[in-house]
């Protein structure tokens, strides 16, 4: 009979959870989703696939920065108590914008 070892390892509970489910789907539990991982990674000599990091253009980056920044606390936004308030300082703000892209006619 084959000894088994244990391997604990750390990691987010959401992450482990959607892993669950994800290998659930194809029929095996995170324990042999780790074991085929480990057994493919000896097979090549490397891990068994390419890590990368997605890239984002500047404009997306900042984005992410600034959603970051508001979660953390170190923005501040501005809240409304209804969607109607916030329609109303929009349509403002549009009515506004217009407003200042008028061209005034020559003087004859």
């Amino acid at each position: 009979m084959e000894k088994t070892a244990s391997l604990h390892i750390r990691v987010n509970p959401v992450v482990k959870k959607q892993a669950e489910e994800l290998y659930a789907d194809f029929g095996m539990s995170l324990s042999q989703a780790v074991n085929l991982f480990l057994h493919q990674s000896l097979l090549e000599y490397r891990l068994p696939f390419q890590p990368h990091q997605p890239r984002f253009n500047a404009e997306t980056l900042a984005a992410i920065q600034e959603t970051k920044d508001i979660i953390s606390g170190k923005v501040q936004t501005k809240s409304y108590s209804s969607l109607d308030e916030f329609l109303a300082e929009i349509n403002t703000e549009i009515a506004a914008e217009e407003a200042e892209d008028e061209i005034e006619p020559l003087a004859a």
